[in-house]
């Protein structure tokens, strides 16, 4: 199948009438595959989607309208339109019911045909757009609720990022919402009506990445039983979010690295190379800078990918945001249940407010929803889970006070890192984040200080990640 062209397969068992469809429809700019029989064409759409199929009813074996059922059964979105040499007016119902949206007789019409297909590939990308975009508005209207400053600061930040052709990387801790700000890029984009494919790199095992990423030909290892379209080529004309990017292998990256180059990707197994238009928003809840130099990921695919730096903020940064985010999440955990909406207390807000948060947005959602269905008709404070309780409730404390009244009761061992954590910050504050002397004041190596500041996930309030510092005045962190 040809990137950046709408696929149609045309399965008929006469020869002729494939060929003719072919000289119809690829001069219009379609990439056409070919089918004789119903059993070849699911060869055909288990192997790889199509945007349109265009099903001859009467065929050997499986006849054209078990072939619709079983073919929309793979892909539940896929139109097609049925042909028939006997234009018989119970076959047309019959497929309609089967959900096909058009039917024309033989012998074929070149306009009839051409005036079908557009209808069909129109209103299936207007109903994926439409589908789409506005579940991704609803999601991230949804999780990125809120205020307070560094919400406000993001929502700009994507406003101004997002209609650009830059690359963007984003980094946060895992559950605040870095694929949702992908997403709001690409629906703000000047590509939003071009496909949003993710790829979680951090899921897929390292030898099958290339394959994922590029595409494979067919037998060009154990299990290529046949060609397969890569993630590049797929999301040709839109956003490829490639989350985790932290945990992808070396031999990945310099593949990744050419495709950003040149636009150029080669299938698995292929010598030829072709080009595609994607933009990538990249994620990861590592420290990439430090990763770069340990080694294990690659300077220059940084650079390329970090053009324009987001940072999703941890719900610890900002719980003024938790009230208005828990409403939201209670009325739709609500709805989703088939439950009545409930009357929540003051109390179970100000206790939500105050814990850190540690599983962030995603462990809120996840609570909110628990208390709607273990709770009665009015939400209480001691629906409360007993984690969120007043032991694990203690608010952040601000760097540099004294009062250890602050950290309310919680565990020795859970106060000895709460006060560590906090006196790592003032001191880093106090040299403005510059590592190698707060480590001096600290009294410790740079290289254990950089590990204090990943365990407790300290950063500078918008500057992401803290990486190691090279040089001694360098105080970017």
């Amino acid at each position: 199948m040809e990137p950046g062209k709408q696929t149609v397969l045309v399965v008929d068992d006469e020869k002729n009438i494939r060929r003719t469809l072919r000289m119809v429809l690829e001069p219009e700019g379609y990439a056409v595959e070919e089918a004789e029989s119903a059993e070849e064409a699911l060869k055909l759409l288990e192997a790889e989607p199509v945007d349109l199929g265009i099903f001859d009813v009467r065929l050997p074996g499986l006849d054209g309208l078990s072939l619709l059922t079983r073919a929309r059964e793979l892909w539940r979105d896929l139109p097609v339109i049925v042909v028939s040499g006997h234009a018989d007016t119970g076959d047309v119902v019959d497929a309609m019911k089967r959900g096909a949206i058009d039917f024309f007789a033989k012998p074929v019409e070149r306009d009839r045909v051409l005036v079908s297909v557009r209808n069909a590939l129109s209103r299936r990308t207007l109903e994926e757009k439409v589908q789409s975009l506005s579940a991704r508005e609803r999601r991230f209207q949804d999780e990125m609720l809120g205020d307070s400053p560094a919400m406000r600061k993001l929502r700009e930040e994507i406003a101004k990022v997002a209609p650009t052709s830059a690359r963007v990387l984003v980094t946060g801790d895992s559950g605040t919402g870095k694929e949702l700000v992908a997403q709001e890029i690409h629906r703000l984009s000047k590509r939003a009506a071009g496909p949003f494919v993710k790829v979680n790199c951090a899921a897929i095992p390292g030898e099958l990445i290339e394959s994922e990423l590029f595409g494979h030909e067919k037998g060009s290892f154990s299990g290529a039983a046949a060609r397969r379209r890569g993630q590049f080529e797929v999301a040709h004309g839109g956003t490829l979010f490639l989350d985790e990017i932290g945990d992808m292998s070396l031999s990945a990256q310099a593949k990744v690295l050419r495709a950003l180059q040149t636009g150029e990707i080669t299938r698995v197994g292929s010598e030829k190379s072709f080009t595609v238009d994607v933009r990538v928003v990249a994620a990861t809840n590592k420290d990439l800078e430090a990763e770069v130099k340990e080694g294990t990921f690659r300077e220059d695919l940084f650079f390329r990918l970090a053009v324009v730096p987001l940072r999703s903020p941890p719900l610890r940064e900002r719980l003024d945001d938790v009230p208005v985010l828990a409403e939201r999440f209670l009325l739709l955990a609500a709805r989703e249940n088939g439950l009545r909406p409930k009357l929540v207390d003051p109390e179970v807000l100000t206790r939500l407010a105050q814990y850190r948060w540690p599983g962030n947005v995603r462990e809120l959602r996840n609570v909110c929803e628990r208390m709607v269905i273990m709770s009665g008709d009015r939400l209480r404070v001691e629906d409360v889970p007993e984690v969120i309780g007043p032991r694990a409730a203690a608010p952040a404390p601000s760097a540099g006070t004294g009062d250890l009244s602050r950290y309310g009761e919680v565990p020795l061992r859970e106060l000895r890192d709460l006060v560590e954590r906090d006196y790592i910050l003032k001191k880093l504050e106090e040299h403005d984040w510059n590592i190698t002397q707060a480590a001096q004041s600290l009294g410790v190596e740079r290289t254990n200080l950089h590990k204090k500041i990943k365990q407790h996930g300290l950063s500078r309030a918008g500057r992401g990640a803290v990486p190691a510092a090279e040089d001694e005045g360098d105080a970017e962190a």
